[in-house]
C-alpha cells in the first residue's frame, strides 16, 4: 500500500526541503574553501556550490531526525556525502571516462579549468569529506566520527561507487541481464544513497532490526534512484535535465529502458518505491514521515 501524500504532507515536506537545501549550501560554502593554492578552491566550489538536488545530504539529516540523533554531526555527514558525489561528477566527466560537457546547467568542471584542475579538484574534493568526519572540537565523538568515515569509504570505494563505474565502464556495449544491471547499480549509484542512510542512523542509537530496514530503505532508493534516471534520459531534455541527455544510448550503455522498454520500467520503479516505502512501515521509526516524502520525491522528480 503506497503512501498517498496530501496536499498539507507535500507542502510541509517541500518547506523541510527547502531549509535543509539551504542549510547544506550555507555548510558547503563555510566548509569547501577559496582560498586553496593556485586557483583549486575555485574550481572546488564551481564542482560543489549553487547546484544539484542535495538529495544525498537530505536523506542523512532526515534519517538523524527521525532517530533523534546529533544534528551537527548529521550535518557533517550530509555534507561529507555530497563532496563524495560532487567529486565522483567531475571524475566521471573527463575525458577518460564519460567526457561529457554540461553538468548541473553548466559547463563540466574539466571545460572550465582543464582536465588537470579538474582531477585535482575532484582529489581534493574527497579528501576534505573525511576532513569533515573528524573536526577537531567536540561535536562528532570520535567513536561516531570513526564509524562514519568507514561507512563513506566502504560506500565510495572498490566494493562501492569506484567499482560500480569500473563495471559501468566495462559495460559499455554489452548486453546485461536484469541481475547484472542491478548489481552495477548497487554499487555506483545504490551504494552511496544507501550510506547516506546510514550515516544519518549512525548519529543516533539504532537498534539492528531499526537498522535492517533502513538498510533496505536505502537500498530500494538507490535502485529506484537509477531507474528513474535512465527514464529521463530518454524522456527529458539537456535544459531540464541540466545534463546531456540521450549520453547513455548514444554511448551504447546498458540501461533499464533499453532491457526493459520505457513502460515496464517505470512500472519497475514504482514496485521499488514501495518496497522502500514497506521497509519503513517495518522500521519501528515512530515519524518516517520524511523519509516517505523522500522516496516519493525520488520516484517523481523531472530532472
Amino acid at each position: 500500500m503506497s503512501v498517498v501524500p496530501t496536499s498539507e504532507t507535500t507542502a510541509a515536506f517541500a518547506g523541510w526541503r527547502e531549509a535543509q537545501q539551504a542549510r547544506v549550501e550555507q555548510a558547503l560554502s563555510q566548509w569547501v574553501p577559496s582560498e586553496a593554492p593556485a586557483g583549486l578552491g575555485v574550481a572546488m566550489r564551481y564542482a560543489v556550490l549553487d547546484g544539484g538536488k542535495r538529495l544525498r545530504p537530505l536523506l542523512a539529516l532526515a534519517t538523524c531526525e527521525a532517530l533523534g540523533g546529533l544534528p551537527d554531526a548529521a550535518l557533517r555527514a550530509a555534507c561529507s556525502v555530497e563532496l563524495i558525489h560532487a567529486y565522483s561528477l567531475v571524475h566521471d566527466d573527463m575525458p577518460c571516462m564519460d567526457n561529457d560537457v554540461l553538468r548541473r546547467g553548466k559547463p563540466t568542471v574539466h571545460v572550465q579549468f582543464g582536465e588537470a584542475q579538474a582531477l585535482l579538484a575532484g582529489d581534493a574534493l574527497q579528501a576534505l569529506a573525511f576532513e569533515l568526519l573528524v573536526p577537531d572540537d567536540d561535536s562528532v565523538p570520535p567513536a561516531m566520527a570513526a564509524r562514519l568515515c568507514r561507512l563513506l569509504a566502504l560506500a565510495a570505494g572498490s566494493g562501492g561507487m569506484a567499482g560500480g563505474q569500473a563495471i559501468d565502464l566495462a559495460s559499455v556495449g554489452q548486453a546485461l541481464d536484469q541481475p547484472a544491471l542491478e548489481a552495477m547499480h548497487r554499487h555506483k549509484t545504490g551504494a552511496l544513497l544507501q550510506a547516506s542512510v546510514m550515516m544519518g542512523a549512525a548519529t543516533a542509537q539504532v537498534s539492528p532490526p531499526t537498522a535492517s530496514r533502513l538498510m533496505e530503505y536505502g537500498a530500494c532508493l538507490g535502485l529506484a534512484f537509477q531507474v528513474v534516471d535512465d527514464i529521463l534520459d530518454v524522456t527529458a531534455d539537456s535544459a531540464t535535465l541540466g545534463k546531456t541527455a540521450g549520453k547513455d544510448a548514444a554511448a551504447d550503455k546498458p540501461t533499464f529502458v533499453s532491457l526493459m522498454g520505457l513502460a515496464a520500467a517505470q512500472a519497475y520503479a514504482d514496485r521499488v518505491l514501495e518496497q522502500a516505502h514497506e521497509a519503513l512501515r517495518h522500521s519501528g521509526i515512530q515519524q518516517p514521515g520524511t523519509l516517505h516524502a523522500l522516496a516519493d520525491w525520488v520516484g517523481r522528480r523531472a530532472s
